[in-house]
């Protein structure tokens, strides 16, 4: 499966804010940017597609920066496909010929177990397994 930088680069992000979320601190762009190696000019985007999706909200002014919208564990990995690459949900196969019908019954059946698959794995879920595998030196 391909997955766009964007979504991955959203996954890494949410999951950053997710190891930092109390529900009133917020991590600047530039924070964000920097631990996940992502440009900012780039992030930015990303965030803004979170935000309008109603997963992160944001703060201007110096003092500002981004937090989740919702605990960690209401957050799944659907909505944050929806949010920025919602093409990866969608297929278009036709009825046609007589093979047609059994073919598009086969990937229904592939595209509804992808998005259970998709909605059983959380944000928090997510940040916790980013979380266990560091390690210090």
């Amino acid at each position: 499966m391909k997955i766009s930088q964007k979504l991955e680069y959203a996954c890494r992000a949410l999951a950053q804010l997710a190891r930092r979320n109390d529900g009133r601190t917020l991590t600047r762009l530039d924070e964000l940017a920097q631990r996940e190696a992502i440009s900012a000019n780039f992030l930015v985007q990303i965030l803004n597609d979170l935000r309008r999706a109603g997963l992160i909200d944001s703060r201007r002014g110096k003092a500002g920066g981004y937090l989740l919208a919702r605990p960690a564990k209401e957050i799944t990995l659907r909505q944050m496909v929806v949010a920025v690459d919602p093409a990866l949900l969608q297929f278009s196969v036709s009825n046609e010929g007589e093979s047609g019908p059994g073919v598009r019954a086969a990937w229904e059946r592939v595209s509804k177990a992808l998005g259970e698959s998709l909605d059983a794995v959380t944000l928090e879920a997510l940040s916790q397994q980013a979380a266990d595998q560091m390690f210090y030196i």
